[in-house]
Order: C-alpha cells, then structure tokens, then sequence
C-alpha cells in the first residue's frame, strides 16, 4: 500500500520544559499527522543518551529516555507540582534544546517525584519490573554504579564491579538501593508514557517507525553486563571497534568506537540476546528502521585506540542467517534496512533476500561525479524514499551549497525555473512523493522549507547536533491542507 509520513524526532517537539516528550504536544502532533494523511511518524532511537547527546551512543539498548517523560503527566498523577514542573530553568528556547541545563535539572525534578511516589507501587509497577527484570535490573544497577563514580565509564570503575565479581554485585546493590529504585521508578514512566502514546497514534491511524543502531556505546549497560557477546581481549578491552571508510559523509571514514559483535557466539546462543533486542523494539515500534544494515553482511574493524579508519578491515558478518532466525521466531515484522553508501553486490543481496525495503535519499541522487541510483526512475516499489535523512542538510541548506555541477543536474532534473528556487523543498517533495516507492518518509523540516539552522546532525563533527526543536505555531493549517493534498494527489492518501 502506498503511504507517507513525517521524521520528527520526539526531542524536537514543542515542550515548555526544555526538550519534546511524551505529551499533549506530541498528541496534537499525532492528530496533525491524520489530518494531513500522514500514515507514519518517523522518530529516532529512544534510548538513554550520554555525552554528545547522540541518540546513537545510548547507555542502554532496552531502556529509554527519561529526558521524555511527560512531567505535565506527573503532575496529574499527583507526583509534582505545576510550581515544581517550572521552577528549574531547563533551557527553554523555543528552538533550542539546551542539553547541559536539561541534565542539571530534569533529574532534580524527577526526583521529587520518585521520593513523593515512591510508596505508591502498585500491581502495574511491579508486574513491569518482573516483565523487564533480565535488563532492567543490570541497566538500573550500572547507571547507579555509574553515578556513584562520577559518571566515568565502566572500565574505570574499582575492579570488582567492573568485573562484575558476584560479591561486589550485592555490595553495591544494597549500598544503592535507592539509586537503583530510581533508575526503575524512570524506566517506570517511560515506557507507559510511551505505550499510551503509541497506542494513541495507532488508534488514529499513524504507525511508529522506531530506529535502532546496529551497535551498542561502549559504555553502556549493554557492554557491561554481557561482555561476552562482543570481541574483548583477556583484559577487558576490544579487539577492533567500528566505523566506516571514506564515503559521502567523510573523506577520512569515521570512528565510532563502538564495540564489535563475537558473531560466532551469538551464532551458538541462536541469537538470543539479538531475538530479546528485536522482541523489545517491536513492543516499543510497529516499524524498525536499522541503521547500518551493510554491518550485518561485511563490517569495517578498526584497532582499538586509533583515531582514523585508515588501518581499518571488512569481516565477514552474519548475513541471511540472523534473520531466519528473527523471522521464525517472531515472525514478519516490518523492518527498513538503512542500505545508504557503498554497497558491495553481497550487500545488495542480502537486502533482496531479506525482503525487506531499502533506503532511497534523493539529495544524494544529485551527485554529478558519478551514477547515481537515487534518481526517481531506478526506484523499485519495495523501498522506502526520503528527500534527506537526520545526518542530511535540509533540501534547503542543501541545495544552497550544491557545487556548480550537481545544482546544473538538479535543475534540469526537477525542471527547476531561476523564480522557482525559493519552492525547491516542494519540488523534491514532489519527486519523492510522485515515486514507485510504496512509501515515503519526508522530514518536517523539509516540508517547512527550513535551512541547515534546522539540521539534526552532522555526522563526525561534535558539537551542534541533536538540538533542533520545533516551533509549536509552525503546524498551520495551510500546511495539514497542502501535505494532505499532495498525499492524495500522489495516491498515499
């Protein structure tokens, strides 16, 4: 079936408490989605961020952000105070999401919400805790480590808790017992803030695209609990790490530094902790975007320690077999294989016998160097077609930058007139839309013609990223009209 939808991370929606969350907001933005025929809201990964705010590098893969949590919601269940909701400067710019004071405070206010609720469990909570306990209690457990050490990652905690020796594990559960309450109390309101938001978007016809990394932040729960499922030498630190070799984001590739998987031992378990991710994402997501779907064919190994990719080497991944195992066990979910740079004819493969809908970005058509498949007439029905992605400039900021060569292509291409320029973001909208792909996914900045002030994120630079927010009176209704007219226009009504 041929539909459309909208990116918009959570973070981005209006808030007057610093940064998007599970709110009124986001219900009004829901109900904006239906009346403009909108059929998907796209949202990036919802796990716990650490520094550089990337929601990439989480510190856990199964938890979620309580940056999130809905304090309007609290109040009403009697845990705060409309007073106590506004008394703490969380940064609030109106398009501007200010990470250092919502840290300094968005967890002073949850506090005083664990402390009033915290006699008040009720059969729900408990019957979440045991539900969540096989990651819930390791992930509660590292962030309070974690803040008892001053926040400095894993590997540099006192050798017994680092290396999880069994008597080191009760100390610190009954020295932080409150802490780890906490951490669970959060992780509480998190996920049943989101599942009723979920459920609201579902019952008015919107699915929840999630989006997952292949891989898991080195300092995180994940690692920590389970070093056995990655490549660590016999003193607890990697192998290799992962990135990528040069491509059309960087010149010099990029490291990120996440641990890599021991394949063979996820091989021998049947994928079982890979069955409990898929199982958590598809509770949380009706669709599953994955990042990095080339990682699961061949993946780029990088020296630990090295700053550059330059000395880095492909490995042989999983392939098919990983999601044979995931479709006998859970059946067909729906997932997006985010196929985006070089693609080797093995990757190309396993796309096509996954079955599942590849990634096709139009800005990237536009590349005069050399051919593209990112041009309209090389889509095929079963892929999913963007005009950007969250590591794109806007169709604005993008097309003000383009070289001589690629903006010459771009305008002939898209029929572009000099006095039309000023509407490109429709016209790229257009051809997107006006696609084989049966579906396609438009960021909202695009729609509002917004330049690169309006970018998420750059990729491999620091500093500047993740912080856009939208601005609450930008929805009007000439916008619901118009997308709402080009939907059905374009048979994705």
């Amino acid at each position: 079936m041929r539909a459309s939808g909208v990116l918009l991370p959570v973070a981005s929606l209006p808030s007057p408490y610093g940064i998007g969350t599970f709110s009124k907001c986001a219900r009004e933005f829901v109900d904006f989605l239906q009346r403009a025929g909108q059929r998907y809201w796209q949202i990036l990964p919802l796990g716990p961020t650490g520094y550089g705010d990337s929601p990439y590098q989480s510190f856990s893969t199964f938890a979620g952000n309580p940056y999130y949590i809905d304090l309007d919601r609290l109040a009403d269940e009697g845990l705060l105070t409309r007073e106590e909701c506004k008394q703490y400067d969380a940064g609030n710019g109106a398009d501007y999401i200010d990470y250092e004071k919502l840290y300094a405070v968005r967890f002073a206010v949850l506090r005083k919400a664990f402390v009033r609720g915290k006699t008040a469990k009720s059969r729900e909570y408990e019957d979440f805790l045991e539900k969540n306990a096989d990651w819930l209690d390791n992930y509660c457990l590292y962030m309070a480590v974690k803040n008892y050490f001053g926040g400095i990652s894993w590997d540099a905690w006192e050798p017994g808790i680092r290396t999880r020796r069994p008597e080191a594990l009760e100390n610190y559960r009954k020295l932080l017992a409150e802490e780890i309450d906490f951490y669970r109390f959060q992780q509480f309101w998190f996920q049943k803030q989101w599942l009723e938001l979920k459920q609201y978007a579902n019952a008015h016809n919107v699915s929840i695209i999630g989006d997952i990394p292949i891989y898991v932040a080195f300092d995180s729960a994940d690692v920590w609990a389970n070093p056995e499922l990655f490549q660590f030498r016999e003193d607890g630190t990697p192998k290799g790490v992962a990135g990528c070799p040069p491509d059309g984001f960087s010149a010099i590739g990029q490291v990120w530094g996440n641990p890599l998987y021991d394949w063979e031992y996820h091989r021998n378990t049947g994928y079982a902790w890979w069955l409990k991710r898929m199982e958590r994402c598809f509770h949380l997501y009706d669709v599953l975007r994955v990042d990095h779907f080339r990682g699961f064919d061949e993946y780029f190994s990088i020296p630990y320690g090295q700053d550059t990719a330059a000395n880095g080497h492909w490995e042989k991944g999983p392939g098919l077999e990983l999601f044979a195992v995931l479709k006998e066990k859970l059946g067909n979910v729906q997932i997006i294989a985010e196929d985006l740079g070089f693609l080797t004819d093995s990757v190309v493969k396993l796309v096509k016998d996954s079955g599942y809908p590849g990634m096709k970005v139009l800005e990237f058509a536009f590349d005069s160097r050399e051919q593209s498949n990112y041009f309209p007439y090389t889509y095929t029905q079963n892929c999913v077609a963007y005009t950007g992605t969250h590591d794109n400039q806007t169709v604005v900021g993008w097309f003000r930058t383009l070289p001589q060569q690629d903006y010459d292509l771009a305008v002939r291409y898209l029929d572009l007139k000099k006095e039309d320029e000023a509407e490109i973001h429709w016209k790229m909208i257009r051809a997107v839309l006006g696609s084989v792909a049966d579906t396609a996914i438009i960021p909202l900045q695009d729609y509002l013609g917004l330049d690169d002030s309006a970018r998420i994120n750059t990729p491999s630079s620091l500093g500047g990223n993740w912080n856009w927010r939208l601005c609450a009176d930008a929805l009007t209704a000439e916008l619901e009209e118009k997308m709402r007219g080009l939907a059905a226009l374009y048979g994705r009504l």
